[in-house]
């Protein structure tokens, strides 16, 4: 009865899920639905009734689920628990006593005889299991099959690099509680020996033994006392390859335009104020500056803008550009003391203490500020076009957001001193272009994308060349007609954009 039935709805055209298992159905009905087009055959068992998607995007979205049938109560292990139980170069490993290896459409899953689950272990849907963290660590120093086509388990360096990651997001004694965890399952894993290895890496990492040779560039770094956010250095290493890629822009100035430039260092600095959340008029903002009359109400705030006046209007500051690691973080704390010298709650010239984010992106750790800025300010070294440079090391500081405070104002006097240095004009970035500003920069955080950055500061580097800032009146007619003044809240709901003069 339920076998015509079940034949009788394939008849029908019936509708099959997304992966069908043989063991599920009658061979028959299966048989009838690949014959006429209703099913796909993925593997030997495994159907289809997508008939437009591609196999291999099949399989990825119902992974678990063919694990979970193929490899009852297995446990994703070895160098697939770092990806988070998702296959890396086409293998998925996992634990479980069948040892023939399962073959789909872009995915191998591949066995191996171990323990099954044990305390730490996280449960899947479908009643899989997860390595945890440090049995997954204390598996992967297990020594390695070679006649494999890719190892099983994470290299001796990827190792030190996991390690190094772990110590940066949970700390020190986040580290020690998995070091206690994993000595805990090492006896029920056999895995003592590795357990001996895993000591010994984490007790590096933590400074706590000076007998250990890094086999990676992040466990070398800490224990030479440089540590790095190597997330971040593949970060910047790929906008410097964009930048190498692109054809060099050029924005002169020329010293026959030199008039037409008087006042742009003034609105550099109110700009750059005013996007940070320092809001004054344009004409308290001149009282500021050019009176150095600071409103008894907002001492700070005034503070702020006139200690930025101060370090843009000044030509030989602004000539000034590093040469080496040593001469940016210089640099940057001096600048850094300059603008923050009415807040002394910032510590003027010192790098952060305490972690900073903004919305959902968390800035390098505090430790690990000067070994980024200096390994990434060597990545820039082959930059040499001006704006390439300018682009690169306003990035890199804003990425970084090495102080408490004043990080964007920095990074765009790092920009604009590479500009100036190199004569050509320089960027500013205008009240209603704020969001296109930190959209680009969020853009490149969390998806590097490289070439909205590059459109983005282009597009203000040109409408900054084209502004007549001979005087206020000039200035302020171009600012008003280019909607430049705009809050970039308002423009935007109302589809006002930043335009070109003229």
């Amino acid at each position: 009865m339920f076998c015509s039935e079940e034949i009788a709805m394939t008849e029908q055209g019936r509708n099959w899920e997304d992966v069908v298992f043989a063991t599920d159905h009658f061979s028959s009905a299966l048989t009838r639905a690949v014959r006429r087009g209703r099913l796909r055959r993925l593997a030997r068992g495994i159907y289809t009734g997508d008939l437009t998607s591609d196999p291999g995007a099949i399989v990825l979205r119902n992974l678990w689920s063919i694990v979970a049938h193929e490899f009852p109560g297995a446990v994703i292990s070895d160098r697939s628990v770092p990806s988070g139980g998702m296959p890396k170069v086409g293998l998925l490993f996992v634990v479980h006593d069948r040892q023939r290896p399962v073959t789909l459409p872009g995915v191998e899953i591949v066995p191996r005889v171990g323990p099954g689950h044990v305390e730490g272990d996280m449960e899947l849907p479908e009643g899989i299991w997860i390595s945890s963290t440090e049995r997954s660590l204390l598996d992967n120093l297990a020594p390695a099959r070679s006649t494999m086509r890719h190892r099983r388990t994470l290299t001796q360096a990827e190792i030190e690099d996991w390690i190094e990651l772990l110590l940066q997001q949970r700390g020190e004694a986040g580290l020690n509680a998995l070091r206690d965890r994993a000595r805990s399952i090492a006896p029920k894993l056999g895995r003592e020996r590795e357990f001996t290895n895993l000591n010994r890496l984490i007790s590096a990492a933590l400074m706590t033994r000076d007998d250990v040779t890094a086999s990676s560039l992040t466990l070398a770094a800490r224990l030479e006392g440089s540590p790095f956010d190597a997330a971040r250095i593949s970060l910047f290493e790929g906008l410097a390859s964009y930048l190498l890629d692109v054809a060099p822009l050029t924005m002169p100035a020329l010293e026959t335009d030199k008039a037409r430039r008087a006042l742009l260092p003034f609105y550099e600095a109110y700009f750059s104020n005013f996007i940070e959340g320092t809001e004054f008029t344009l004409d308290e903002a001149a009282d500021i500056c050019f009176e150095r009359h600071v409103p008894p109400s907002r001492p700070a705030d005034a503070h702020d803008i006139l200690g930025t006046f101060e370090i843009v209007s000044d030509t030989a500051e602004m000539m000034r550009t590093p040469e080496d690691p040593d001469e940016l973080e210089a640099l940057l704390r001096s600048r850094h003391a300059i603008l923050m010298t009415s807040r002394p709650e910032n510590r003027p010239g010192a790098f952060k203490t305490v972690a900073n984010r903004a919305g959902s992106t968390l800035f390098v750790q505090p430790d690990l500020v000067s070994g980024t800025l200096r390994r990434g300010f060597d990545l820039g070294r082959e930059l040499t076009s001006p704006f390439a440079r300018a682009a690169y090391l306003m990035f890199l500081v804003a990425e970084v957001h090495p102080f408490s405070d004043g990080n964007g104002r920095i990074a765009r006097v790092m920009m604009n001193a590479e500009l100036e240095a190199a004569g050509e004009i320089r960027i500013i970035i205008p009240t209603v272009y704020r969001s296109n500003y930190l959209s680009a920069l969020s853009a490149v955080s969390h998806g590097g994308y490289f070439q909205a950055f590059d459109a983005m500061l282009t597009f203000a580097w040109r409408w900054t060349a084209r502004v007549d800032f001979t005087d206020r009146r000039s200035a302020e007619h171009d600012l008003t007609v280019t909607n430049a003044l705009r809050s970039s809240v308002e423009a935007d709901a109302v589809g006002v954009r930043l335009v070109m003069p003229g």
